[in-house]
């Protein structure tokens, strides 16, 4: 029986690959490089750090990945709190709610910082239902390698057998199934030409899912 729900954040909680690809490609523009839509794409799923480690090494970039980061992350954080359309997936607050009413374990496993994710959580009240936030950024190696879904299971009250991982990404379902954790992968109109044939369940909508289904798996 699940115990515990492992959920990717961004394309699963909340849309915020818009405000990120806002923040990257203003950042693009001041390097003064130009990253092909296909190269963008294979980033989805990985750590701030590990996209711009590839960015460095494929563009020969000058600036130290650090200052990259915390550039990158400035020009989010403004989009971000001037963004007043920002929304909470349809149906993921409903089904976080029913999940947590029933007694299961719920855990963040996001690529995205600690800041962010605080910063999602303050902003939609969700620390309230989660026991732990695990943050990519804490990992040498961003998605897909299973370090941070290995390292979630370990906060479960219940062995890996019993968990699951909610996520919407090829680099994150490839993650998960790495890590030998059932995956359901989400379909999410926002998650553009991500392959999830590696999931075990692939869902559209929320409403598929719910405590009593989720628990059977």
């Amino acid at each position: 029986m699940i115990q515990t729900v492992i959920f990717d954040m961004d394309g699963v909680i909340v849309d915020t690959e818009l405000v990120h690809r806002y923040a990257y490609y203003k950042q693009f523009g001041e390097l003064n490089i130009e990253v092909p839509e296909e190269m963008y794409t294979s980033f989805t799923g990985l750590s701030t750090r590990n996209t711009f480690q590839k960015l460095k090494e494929h563009f020969q970039l000058e600036q130290d990945v650090e200052d990259l980061i915390l550039r990158k992350r400035s020009i989010f954080n403004d989009a971000f709190d001037s963004k007043e359309d920002l929304a909470l997936l349809e149906g993921v607050e409903h089904l976080i709610k029913d999940f947590h009413q029933n007694g299961m374990q719920l855990i963040v496993a996001s690529s995205a910082s600690k800041v962010t994710i605080d910063r999602v959580f303050r902003r939609f009240d969700l620390h309230q239902y989660f026991t732990h936030i695990v943050s990519g950024e804490d990992f040498p190696k961003s998605k897909p390698h299973p370090a941070i879904f290995l390292h979630a299971a370990s906060l479960s009250v219940a062995p890996k057998e019993n968990c699951i991982v909610i996520e919407d990404s090829t680099n994150g379902v490839k993650a998960a199934k790495s890590a030998g954790i059932f995956c359901i992968g989400y379909n999410s109109f926002h998650s553009k030409d991500q392959d999830l044939t590696l999931a075990d369940v692939v869902v559209n909508h929320f409403d598929e899912l719910s405590f009593e289904k989720v628990s059977q798996y």
